[in-house]
């Protein structure tokens, strides 16, 4: 049996993905995917394993997410998911590039740490003379 273990990062989001080979069985923080969160993160979810629907309905995949909030831990396991797809069978690695290009390359940017003595990441005090 082939197991897969894949990891994937957007800003403080972190998911680990384990595909295995099965019946089609995704679950994301030991939840089943159809029962996960509202539709759009579903949906985010759901891109790669769409794009490769013969693949996926001959593995279970178990994602676990912590970090982040909501859309970057979505983002985060459809990396992961992506990933370990294109792992399981090499030839998705083609198709997720051309679709989007974040399936299999993570988005690096971070918000950006605050200055010292300063309560913003950018715009400093303006300073009067009077």
């Amino acid at each position: 049996m082939k197991v897969i273990n894949t990891t994937g990062k957007r800003k403080t989001a972190i998911a680990r993905a384990v595909l295995k080979e099965g019946s089609g069985i995704i679950r994301v923080n030991s939840i089943l995917l159809d029962n996960y969160s509202t539709d759009m993160y579903r949906t985010k979810i759901m891109e790669p394993l769409m794009l490769a629907e013969n693949t996926s309905k001959k593995v279970n995949i178990s994602v676990k997410v912590q970090g982040g909030g909501q859309m970057s831990q979505a983002e985060a396991s459809r990396l992961a998911i992506a990933r370990a797809l294109s792992q399981f069978q090499p030839a998705l690695k083609k198709v997720f590039l051309t679709y989007d290009r974040h399936l299999l390359v993570p988005d690096v940017r971070f918000k950006e740490a605050y200055k010292p003595n300063d309560s913003k990441a950018r715009a400093k005090r303006q300073k009067s003379y009077r």
